[in-house]
């Protein structure tokens, strides 16, 4: 049992995660051993998230005193462990997410982003989506491909204007004989 003391604590610790985190996914942990919740933490840990597990009372406490969206029942089912994704929001997401593959102990519940409760599907989806590295790259490979083609053209003109001509040529249609009822050309 905690004490007054203790729980002040806890409720003031998650306050400050709150506020920290850019978002947060509720997550079942029940089931796991303690090398197992280790492994857990200290892959979050890498990833610019964190795990926290405290009463579901406080973290309704401390959702409402930070004016977030009410905690209910619904989203807060069984044990919780909170996961706060501090840097990127999808950190800690798709951690758990890679960690629940091998460990069906970890299952979503739901979360909290940009101020709005997600569903346990929408914590899953946030979790599916790339990371922020992977999209920055194919990003950055979509601009390439039509700076590569200018970039050809650019060192090759002849061979490209060459190449080009050729291509209307055969798009071109051919003076082939002009048509049976066309007059015919005036002899001068």
């Amino acid at each position: 049992m905690l004490t007054r003391q203790q729980k002040a604590e806890q409720l003031a610790e998650l306050k400050d995660n709150f506020q920290k985190a850019s978002s947060v996914i509720f997550t079942h942990y029940i089931g796991m051993t303690v090398a197992d919740v280790s492994a857990l933490r200290r892959k979050l840990r890498d990833g610019g998230a964190e795990m926290k597990v405290a009463k579901k009372t406080l973290m309704r406490l401390a959702a409402k005193d930070l004016n977030l969206p009410e905690l209910k029942d619904d989203v807060l089912t069984g044990p919780i462990a909170c996961i706060f994704s501090y840097q990127d929001p999808l950190a800690g997401a798709q951690v758990a997410y890679g960690f629940a593959k091998d460990h069906q102990q970890v299952a979503f519940v739901g979360g909290l982003f940009e101020g709005k409760i997600l569903s346990a599907a929408d914590a899953k989806n946030l979790a599916t989506i790339p990371s922020r590295q992977v999209l920055l790259a194919t990003f950055a490979g979509m601009l390439q491909s039509p700076l590569r083609s200018f970039m050809s053209i650019c060192n090759n003109p002849l061979t490209s204007f060459a190449r080009a001509t050729a291509e209307m040529a055969k798009k071109a249609p051919s003076p082939a004989a002009a048509p049976a009822d066309a007059p015919a050309p005036a002899a001068a």
